[in-house]
């Protein structure tokens, strides 16, 4: 049996010389802001113990994680008939490319780079005004959490607003080829709120817990999604959650996981735990640097990854 906490406590006290490597994502100014000093970890098991370290109790901007609790809801609205609107292949391409978006006749290639999450969040919206949809997101997002306290940062939605001129190049492009369906500005509103949504990695390990036991919240007994959606999320997560370092990812850490330009990675040991690291300097794909790092080194220790330790 290993000892979680004490893995966790190694692993901090490695990263503790190199906390503040990276760059934070400075195109996006409220983001611009945060003191890249800082590092915290939370793993929630299967069977209900959370450990953490450093300063997994302090609320980031998860950015790009949320679009793992979209895709869910998104799933549980339109099943599998959301796979005609977006692809289930890795992008290889920036997160924001629109080169390939044009080239693949405005289906974006996966529900993680932006134009996908853009169309997940289009199919979400279907009966509910800007205002509504932000409200389920926050509402299923507590529920999972099992924490009412979980916001989202309204500074940080608005300063996406008014920078997220590509975002709205995607939508518009989308809309032209028929695949958004609502007006471009109201499903961007509900797109920007949604990556602003803060959270520590105590709430965001316990949200995700679902993921790594088979679609219910062993905690809670919630029963969130099937066993059969939970495994396909993880799939997408694997293949798809880390923009074009997701293979490099998959090679290094071998765990389900999406990353955010917040600094956050969420990942999952399927049958175990999951994870919340968070470390807002990047990398040069926009991947949190020593969350990765330390995610490998979690692998490395428990022998979590799924192809063998």
């Amino acid at each position: 049996m290993v000892d979680l906490q004490a893995v966790l406590d190694s692993i901090y006290k490695e990263l503790t010389p190199r906390i503040g490597e990276g760059k934070v994502a400075d195109y996006i100014p409220e983001l611009a802001k945060i003191d890249p000093n800082q590092f915290g970890m939370t793993i929630s098991t299967v069977d209900g113990k959370v450990y953490s370290v450093g300063d997994a109790a302090v609320p980031f901007s998860i950015q790009s994680i949320s679009k793992v609790f979209m895709l869910t809801l998104a799933l549980g609205k339109v099943g599998e008939s959301l796979w005609k609107r977006v692809g289930r292949e890795p992008s290889g391409s920036a997160f924001n490319s629109i080169v390939q978006l044009e080239h693949e006749g405005g289906i974006p290639r996966n529900p993680f780079i932006n134009a996908g999450a853009i169309a997940v969040t289009d199919v979400v919206m279907a009966g509910h005004a800007p205002r509504e949809a932000i409200g389920e997101l926050l509402r299923f997002v507590r529920y999972l959490a099992d924490d009412e306290s979980v916001t989202i940062d309204e500074k940080v939605a608005r300063s996406e607003t008014q920078t997220g001129y590509r975002n709205f190049a995607l939508a518009n492009f989308m809309r032209a080829y028929k695949n958004i369906d609502h007006p471009v500005e109201h499903v961007l509103g509900v797109y920007f709120h949604q990556c602003a949504l803060s959270m520590t990695c105590e709430q965001l390990a316990r949200a995700g817990l679902f993921l790594a036991a088979r679609g219910s919240n062993p905690v809670t007994g919630h029963s969130v999604v099937s066993p059969k959606r939970a495994r396909r999320i993880n799939a997408m997560m694997l293949m798809c959650g880390h923009y074009d370092g997701s293979g490099d990812f998959a090679y290094h850490v071998g765990l389900p996981g999406k990353s955010g330009v917040g600094g956050g990675i969420f990942a999952v040991a399927p049958g175990v735990a999951s994870i919340a690291v968070w470390s807002p300097g990047l990398n040069k794909v926009g991947n949190s640097q020593l969350g990765a790092v330390a995610l490998e080194m979690l692998a490395a220790r428990t022998g979590w990854s799924i192809f063998g330790d």
